[in-house]
């Protein structure tokens, strides 16, 4: 092996080989285990997201892929509708060409050409990342076979009354001219105006104060063209003689009535709101309860329109209501009307006031626009009869959240569940099955043909398909079953669904889980007819964010690149890349400031695993994570412990019998017995804390056993038996053969975690170990056996390391070097304790290098010495000759300067009879045990300074 371990060297060429060998692959047996991937953007690259996501997965499929399971991890990758779309149409506009100028069909091809030729980038991401997924069933969201499936669950879902097209108000995006999603809108916390608008009252009503006019406050001034009335709370004295009466809208002249509802924070401004049910998600709602009429007074680019458009809340036109708007607006952009609008306020007397507001803007992910809220028709699922099995499936137990509080924000959202929105007016996505005549009537089919078959349409009908697409969310929607080869029953699909393990960010869960719930359950059967579940378990994790708990985003410059900490990135490129593309370039010089003072060397390539242990350990399920390049740097030198403690065990194994002849002509040392006991107490804490999906514990406990008892310990422990000349051949074998034996177990037991340092060492002694076979993935997990588990050698070593530890603390009070052999005494002890000692002399003579060792009687007298405890034997190191007297003495006397103080304090807590009386018992308890133990460790080292007075 090589002197250093150098990750860059060995994992892309083990990634290369297991792929090419087809390890990913289902591998047969009777029990399937299959994930299925969250399928990242065709136009993404890897996120701390993503690395956590899929560190995590890798972690369960691998643990399970060596248990004999026949696993499946399905790769794929969303089509992204917006983001690539925008894509494509940011490199048609540096040509000055427009999607209109190429047409629908050209400029999916030009999609399609990009997707073919730039959209794998993520996919060489998730290679980098050791994700051990089945390429060679890699799917798409828009490959055929997902396209027909989702025409299918359309179709289904129509013909089932589930389906419906409707006007309703949606989160509108006035420069990609489409409706997006609430996880697509974005919310910033942004400087901004409350502007206090006075709205005259009719008839000659006033207010309690005698005034004739109301005043409203809205941070929007130009959707008060499409108010449709104000409301007050039912219960606010001020107002309620007005209820029922009508507001005259200004610069508008329509009547519109006061309403009663307790949306109204009586508290908030006046009490009085105004009400605009096309342009507010929670006006929309009072609108509703009061049959209200919506007014949209805005286009599609949210210019303000000639005339407004009345509808009724079924989305039928409404003609009783007076259309007209001011023609000074008309066609001016909703910014420049607002100015214009508060100006005619202001100049008709009307403009009471304006404040400072801060307020939570909603901005498109994408286009980075603020969201309009927008009266327009779209297609909808009605999800009430979906929701209610969903909801049973969780309740009943047949689907488990891991963390189980997350089935709380689940049935919240579901048992309030909104109808949703799954048309996109984009070109890029799978396009509506739906077909027009001209008279506008609806057709819905899996095709032009079929419609005409299903209706009756004779060829001189003509028929125009719907120029939308699906939301991602519904293509996504249909993951677990559609990738297996759904409306078809393939074998894939008969023995991977449900699948076993989703693993997604709680911010998902109703966007994606929850609609995988719903779909699944309607449209997947089993063989009895009972609707599918899509996962038996949702693994729900936190988001990562920065070491000081705060979001990663672009605009604070907080992000990192998973694959800059694998391989590395000098702090110019870092830079560069963290201040590229911002929304607000003026925030460049803060984030480079940062950049600078938080990675002054750039980032050093810390390797995959050490990234991957690094997200193991944090994932401790459900809470966010905060991520800490020490963290990082920590695992490397795991690491590099790991290669080392390998190098040694080669180097004192190759060439030798280690037992692999299957011969039981060796002898197990004390050490070697206790470390293999050790083993199975790391195997069963492993192989628990995975099976709980508790990765932070199962890296905890493989991180304790390697490097605190196999490397500090055993490694050491074996070296007096190895190098002594008079040790035997049997019980060098014995050593040889555990070395190797619960090194190669060791990697097994860690692969999940550490995929690539582990098979690299593997291949080395797998064959010293007695183990065969072509790669680590597909050996056998380790399971502990209890039969190995041995109580004495487990207390005879923690005999020995307690020794061994008060000795090195005594050198090192005392400044004793380490390379000093050095007398030691026992006093005090019992008859174990005399025991153990003879059993391990040789091991305590070498490992503390200790000149001689002697047990003194009760009687005899121990020359002036420090003195430490294990249980109640007594390690006694002589001081003569050893130590700087005066110096020990002022270290000594300090301590108990601070002993004395802590003894005055914890005495006047004791003597307080406020402390006695009312805390509790245990507290005080604990207070004079602490006093107790204080006076033993005075009188102590009042023992130690006489002792010092003979030297």
């Amino acid at each position: 092996m090589d002197k250093t371990y150098q990750p860059q060297a060995i994992e892309t060429q083990w990634y290369q080989t297991w792929e090419e060998q087809g390890y990913f692959k289902p591998q047969g047996g009777d029990e399937p285990y299959c994930i299925m991937i969250p399928p990242p953007n065709v136009t993404g690259s890897l996120h701390m997201g993503h690395g956590f996501n899929n560190a995590v997965m890798d972690a369960m499929i691998r643990h399970q892929r060596m248990l004999g399971k026949d696993t499946l991890w399905q790769m794929g990758t969303d089509h992204a509708g917006i983001a690539t779309q925008m894509v494509v149409e940011r490199q048609l506009s540096a040509d000055n060409i427009s999607r209109h100028d190429l047409g629908r069909e050209a400029f999916l091809d030009r999609v399609w050409q990009w997707k073919e030729e730039s959209g794998g980038n993520i996919t060489r991401q998730l290679r980098r990342l050791g994700s051990s997924l089945d390429w060679s069933r890699e799917r798409f969201t828009m490959d055929d076979g997902l396209s027909e499936a989702v025409k299918e669950a359309f179709v289904r879902l129509y013909d089932d009354g589930l389906i419906y097209r409707g006007k309703r108000l949606v989160n509108w995006d006035p420069a990609l001219h489409t409706a997006i999603s609430d996880v697509e809108v974005e919310n910033h916390e942004e400087k901004g105006s409350l502007w206090h608008l006075r709205y005259p009252l009719a008839d000659g009503a006033t207010t309690a104060e005698g005034k004739n006019y109301l005043v409203v406050a809205t941070t929007r001034p130009e959707t008060m063209l499409g108010d449709t009335a104000v409301a007050v709370h039912p219960e606010d004295e001020r107002y309620q003689a007005l209820i029922g009466r009508e507001i005259i809208l200004p610069l508008v002249g329509r009547r519109i009535p006061i309403v009663a509802d307790d949306y109204v924070e009586r508290e908030f401004g006046t009490g009085c709101v105004k009400i605009t049910p096309a342009h507010d998600f929670n006006d929309y709602e009072v609108g509703k309860r009061h049959g209200m009429a919506l007014i949209n007074v805005l286009d599609a680019s949210a210019c303000v329109l000639a005339e407004a458009q009345p509808f009724n809340l079924d989305g039928s036109a409404r003609n009783d209501i007076d259309n007209s708007l001011p023609a000074a607006y008309a066609g001016k952009d909703r910014y420049e009307a607002r100015k214009l609008i508060v100006a005619d306020f202001e100049a008709a007397g009307l403009l009471e006031k304006i404040d400072d507001h801060d307020l939570k803007v909603p901005r498109g992910d994408r286009s980075g626009v603020v969201i309009e809220p927008w009266l327009t028709d779209q297609w909808y699922v009605s999800t009430k009869p979906l929701a209610e099995p969903a909801i049973r499936a969780v309740e009943d137990g047949e689907v488990q959240f891991v963390p189980k509080q997350y089935e709380n924000m689940y049935f919240s959202w579901m048992r309030d569940i909104q109808d949703w929105c799954i048309s996109r007016q984009l070109w890029w996505g799978h396009r509506i099955p739906a077909w027009y005549d001209k008279a506008g009537n609806v057709y819905v089919g899996r095709d032009e043909s079929e419609v005409r078959a299903k209706y009756h349409l004779g060829s001189e009908v003509e028929l125009e398909q719907d120029e939308d697409v699906l939301d991602t969310w519904f293509s996504s929607g249909l993951w677990t079953f559609s990738t297996l080869g759904w409306p078809e029953q393939t074998d894939y699909l008969k023995k991977f669904h449900p699948t076993d393990l989703l693993v997604t960010g709680f911010d998902i869960i109703f966007f994606w889980v929850a609609r995988m719930m719903m779909l699944t359950l309607h449209l997947v059967k089993d063989e009895q007819g009972k609707g599918q579940i899509p996962f038996k378990t949702v693994y729900v994790h936190g988001l990562v964010r920065d070491a000081q708990g705060q979001k990663m985003s672009k605009s604070k410059g907080n992000v990192l690149d998973p694959l800059d900490i694998i391989d590395g990135i000098d702090l110019e490129s870092l830079v560069a890349k963290r201040t590229k593309g911002l929304m607000r370039p003026k925030d460049a010089p803060k984030i480079e400031k940062q950049t600078r003072k938080e990675f002054p060397e750039g980032i050093d390539a810390f390797g995959t695993d050490a990234l991957r242990m690094t997200f193991c350990s944090l994932a401790s399920t459900g809470r966010d994570i905060k991520f800490d390049m020490g963290r990082v740097e920590g695992y490397r030198n795991f690491c590099n412990k790991m290669w080392n403690a390998a190098r040694y065990v080669l180097m004192n194994t190759e060439g030798q019998n280690c037992g692999q002849d299957g011969a039981s002509d060796f002898e197990l040392s004390l050490a070697d017995r206790w470390i293999i006991s050790r083993l199975q107490e790391a195997e069963k804490a492993v192989a628990e804390a995975l099976d709980s999906y508790r990765l932070d514990l199962a890296t905890q406990a493989f991180y304790e056993f390697f490097w605190n008892e196999y490397c500090d310990w055993y490694l050491e422990l074996s070296k007096p038996v190895l190098w002594d000349d008079n040790a035997s051949g049997a019980q060098k074998k014995g050593t040889r053969r555990t070395l190797i034996r619960v090194l190669e177990t060791a990697l097994r037991l860690a692969h999940p975690l550490i995929p690539f340092i582990t098979e690299e060492i593997w291949q080395r002694v797998k064959t010293l170990a007695g183990q065969s076979g072509e790669t680590i993935m597909l050996a056998p997990y380790p399971i502990a056996d209890a039969g190995k588990l041995d109580e004495q050698a487990t207390s005879d070593i923690e005999w020995l390391k307690g020794v061994i530890v008060g000795v090195r603390n005594i050198r090192g009070e005392m400044n004793i070097a380490p390379g000093k052999a050095i007398p030691l005494f026992m006093q005090q002890g019992s008859d174990a304790d005399q025991q153990r000692l003879e059993a391990n002399r040789q091991f305590l003579q070498k490992l503390a290098n200790l000149e001689t060792i002697t047990w003194l009687g009760t009687d005899e007298q121990a020359p002036p010495s420090a003195t430490t405890l294990v249980g109640k034997l007594e390690i006694l190191v002589p001081m003569a000759g050893l130590i700087d007297v005066e110096a020990e003495k002022a270290r000594l006397n300090k301590e108990v300067e601070r002993l004395k103080k802590d003894k005055e304090r914890v005495a006047d807590k004791l003597n307080n009879p406020n402390f006695v009386d009312k805390a509790p018992a245990e507290v005080v308890d604990k207070e004079k045990a602490k006093l107790e133990d204080i006076g033993t460790s005075l009188d102590a080292l009042s023992e130690q300074l006489k002792a010092l007075e003979t030297l």
